[in-house]
C-alpha cells in the first residue's frame, strides 16, 4: 500500500488506517479514471480513509462531516491556520517536556480542566483565533491521554485520564502542512450524515463509517460524541445509503461484524440486503485489556461490483 504525506493527525478509536488495503481493493473502477470527481465522507472521524483517497485519486472537490463540533474545528484550523497551530503544539510540547514526570500528570489534567472550563464561551460558528488555540489542545490532548482516544461524557467535556507517554507522539510540522493541502479544495461541514445528502449525485463517490455497532455487550467504543448512534441510526444509514444508491453515486460502507459475536445475527445482512456485503479481516486495537485486542471481522459494503 502507498502510504501518503497526508494521514490523520489525531488517532482515533475505530480509525480505519488498519483497513485502508481492504477498503483500497474495493473502490470503483471509475475513480482511477476520474469519473468520480466528488468525495464525500459523512463520518469523518480521524481521516485516515479520507487522507488517502483524497491523496491518491483525482478529487476535483471533498465533503467532510461529523456530528462533533470539536472535531469540525480542528479540520478548519488545519486547513486555514496551520502555521499558527504548528506555533501552539510546540509551545505546548516544550512545556511539557521540561516538567517531571509528576509535574506532566498535573499539567495533563490542568489543561483538560481548562479545555473543558472554557468550551462553554466558545464560538462553534465563527472561525476565531480561540479555534486555533483550541485545536492544540484537542490534539495535544489526543496525544497524551490514555490509548489516545477521543471520549467525552454527557455534557460534552472530554474525561479520558492521562496516558503517561515520556515522550508524546504529535503531528509534525510535515503532516500536518500535507493535510492542509489536501484539505484545500476540502467543504468541512458540521452535522449528522444525513446533511451530506444534498451533494451527492451519480458524480460522487460516497465512504461511511458509521459508529461501529458494538460487536459485544462489553465493546462501547461509540461514544466519541455526546449523543449515541444505537441500531435505529443504522436503520436510518441504510435507508440514506438506498437514497444514495438511487442517485447514481458508488457507495462504500464498513461497520463491525456481529457474527464476531453471534454467528446467527444477520443484522447487517438483512439491512444490506440487495448489495455487495465482504468480510475482512481486521484487529481489534483498542480495548483496556490487552489481551483481548485480537484478530475479528469487519464488514464492507458496496454499491457496486469492484474492479
Amino acid at each position: 500500500m502507498r502510504v501518503p504525506a497526508a494521514r490523520p493527525f489525531l488517532k482515533w478509536a475505530g480509525g480505519k488506517t488498519q483497513l485502508l488495503d481492504a477498503l483500497a481493493a474495493r473502490t470503483p473502477p471509475e475513480l482511477g479514471a476520474g469519473a468520480l470527481p466528488v468525495y464525500i465522507e459523512p463520518f469523518v472521524g480521524g481521516g485516515a480513509a479520507f487522507f488517502y483517497f483524497a491523496s491518491i485519486f483525482p478529487f476535483h472537490e471533498s465533503h467532510i462531516f461529523d456530528c462533533n463540533e470539536e472535531l469540525i474545528l480542528a479540520y478548519t484550523v488545519v486547513r486555514d491556520d496551520v502555521d499558527t497551530l504548528i506555533r501552539h503544539l510546540a509551545e505546548l510540547s516544550a512545556a511539557y517536556l521540561a516538567k517531571p514526570d509528576a509535574g506532566r500528570t498535573s499539567s495533563y489534567y490542568e489543561l483538560r480542566d481548562h479545555f473543558n472550563q472554557t468550551r462553554p464561551d466558545l464560538d462553534f460558528s465563527r472561525f476565531s483565533p480561540a479555534w486555533t488555540r483550541r485545536a492544540a489542545e484537542l490534539i495535544f490532548l489526543n496525544r497524551t491521554c490514555f490509548n489516545g482516544l477521543f471520549r467525552v461524557n454527557r455534557a460534552g467535556e472530554f474525561n479520558v485520564p492521562f496516558g503517561k507517554y515520556k515522550k508524546p507522539a504529535l503531528p509534525s510540522p510535515e503532516l500536518l502542512k500535507a493535510d492542509a493541502r489536501i484539505l484545500q479544495n476540502t467543504a468541512i461541514h458540521l452535522g449528522d450524515f444525513t446533511a451530506a445528502e444534498p451533494y451527492v449525485s451519480d458524480q460522487s463517490f460516497v465512504y461511511l463509517d458509521p459508529p461501529y455497532r458494538p460487536i459485544s455487550t462489553t465493546s462501547r467504543f461509540t461514544s466519541y460524541a455526546k449523543d449515541q448512534f444505537d441500531d435505529e441510526d443504522q436503520r436510518r444509514l441504510a435507508c440514506f445509503f438506498a437514497r444514495c444508491d438511487a442517485a447514481g453515486a458508488k457507495l462504500m460502507l464498513s461497520n463491525s461484524d456481529p457474527r464476531n459475536h453471534d454467528p446467527a445475527d444477520d443484522f447487517f445482512d438483512a439491512l444490506y440486503a440487495g448489495y455487495r456485503v465482504d468480510r475482512v479481516p481486521a484487529k481489534r486495537m483498542i480495548n483496556a485489556d490487552g489481551t483481548r485486542r485480537g484478530a475479528i471481522k469487519e464488514i464492507i459494503v458496496t454499491n457496486y461490483e469492484p474492479a
